[in-house]
């Protein structure tokens, strides 16, 4: 016999512990699913924020040392003046900078919200929000109204 048609044979308490149990699964899996959405999004902000982090080591590390060596070596190759020697070396390096900065840019612009879970909380809580209670059985011979029926907002 299916859970369907046994459902007339269960108590209301019976029923509520069921619909609570469904409720939590529920939930527990629109959790689960915006988790791996974000995970997923978390990846791609590190891989990003590494690149940005990349680019800014190059910058203050290497264009001290590397800088005066190239431009000597720019000096000994060519009969450039010394002063444009090194300004060739530091557009070098602003160039190698642009690069990776407009690969993180590429990357932090993939990052979106966890749409799937988004979208589902919202179906969720429009379906929850259309559930209407069950008529009540008279009380010492007096109907319920559905007014005298107070309902949670969450």
């Amino acid at each position: 016999m299916s859970a369907a048609e046994d459902s007339g044979n269960r108590s209301l308490g019976q029923l509520v512990a069921s619909a609570t149990t469904e409720l939590s699964a529920l939930v527990h899996d629109e959790i689960a699913l915006a988790k791996a959405e974000i995970r997923q999004d978390a990846k791609r902000a590190a891989f990003g924020s590494g690149a940005i982090i990349g680019a800014a080591v190059l910058f203050l590390f290497s264009l001290p040392v590397l800088s005066f060596a190239l431009a000597y070596g720019f000096r000994a190759w060519t009969d450039l003046g010394l002063v444009w020697c090194f300004l060739i070396v530091g557009g070098i390096y602003w160039l190698l900078g642009l690069i990776l900065a407009s690969f993180a840019i590429a990357k932090f612009k993939k990052v979106k919200p966890p749409q799937k879970s988004i979208d589902s909380a919202k179906r969720t809580a429009a379906v929850l929000s259309n559930v209407k209670p069950h008529p009540r059985a008279a009380v010492d011979g007096h109907p319920v109204v559905v007014a005298d029926v107070t309902r949670s907002s969450v």
